[in-house]
């Protein structure tokens, strides 16, 4: 699926109504979670161990 036909489903998907904003805050949504996804195939995420470290680090300060 291309970026732009990516983008169309997603505005076809909200509701009627919806205002500019809300067409500005799904799209960011999107490209924030295909920007996620990249990285973790460019191998750039955080362990899923590392993750739990830090939540215990961070718990219990």
């Amino acid at each position: 699926m291309t970026t732009k036909e990516i983008a169309l489903k997603t505005i076809n998907e909200l509701p009627e109504d919806a205002s500019w904003e809300d067409i500005q805050e799904r799209i960011n949504f999107i490209v924030a979670i295909r920007k996620g996804l990249n990285e973790l195939d460019e191998g750039k995420g955080v362990p899923h161990e590392k993750v739990k470290e830090e939540f215990a680090e961070w718990l219990t300060n």
